[in-house]
């Protein structure tokens, strides 16, 4: 198969599902094509696309790649939304840092963070396939160990956890995109980014006040 070929299978692919589709699953799916030709076939549609100003792009989330209108049009997609969009409040956003960027953890651990309960903001994100179960700590009791899920990638626009934002990086987000109210991913990220515990720091309790029923919802990006 040539090159022209599989790009627009690939593309057809991309046009099809709801969900990225990993590297794995797409050099499965074409014949004869390796993962260095899966990167450059994704930069050739990408470059196709950008030449001609077409509205989506091909992104990296989710540990897959997966087409995406670009965030300028947002206004207007939000228009054809059935439902409205995943929205996470001050208290479930603090909760999601925390097991974002110190993952895996217990939910003690991420009380000793928040300095309040955090059950019920748990079963939430849990609900919304924002967290994971992902086993248990080998201590005494067994408790149970939370960690974030491919979803939770796909909604914040990130190919995998080392795209967080570091808490180094959080003023410059503020400060040169999320300011743009059209570019919702750097909103989201650096909304996430600064309640973040620090990452090279121990867990140490810097909020006790809850915050569930009184702080404004944050936006998140749905699909």
């Amino acid at each position: 198969m040539e090159s022209t070929e599989r790009r627009r299978v690939l593309e057809a692919l991309l046009l099809a599902t709801p969900e990225p589709l990993t590297p794995q699953r797409l050099t499965h799916i074409v014949p004869d094509l390796s993962a260095r030709e899966l990167s450059a076939a994704i930069d050739a549609l990408n470059a196709g696309y950008e030449s001609v100003g077409c509205a989506f792009r091909v992104e990296a989330v989710g540990g897959g790649y997966q087409l995406r209108t670009l965030p300028e049009f947002a206004p207007w997609l939000a228009e054809l939304q059935p439902t409205a969009p995943l929205r996470l409040s001050r208290a479930a956003l603090e909760t999601l840092a925390i097991v974002a960027y110190k993952q895996p953890l217990t939910r003690a651990e991420i009380e000793h963070v928040r300095g309040v309960d955090v059950g019920a903001v748990l079963r939430s994100l849990l609900e919304r396939r924002l967290v994971r179960i992902a086993g248990h700590r080998e201590v005494p009791g067994r408790p149970m160990l939370y960690a974030t899920t491919r979803r939770f990638l796909e909604v914040f626009g990130l190919a995998a956890l080392g795209d967080l934002p570091t808490l180094r990086e959080i003023e410059e987000l503020l400060r040169e995109r999320a300011a743009d109210a059209s570019d919702e991913t750097a909103a989201q990220l650096a909304a996430l980014a600064a309640v973040a515990p620090a990452q090279d720091d121990p867990l140490e309790d810097d909020d006790a006040e809850d915050d569930d029923a009184d702080d404004a919802d944050s936006p998140a990006r749905s699909h």
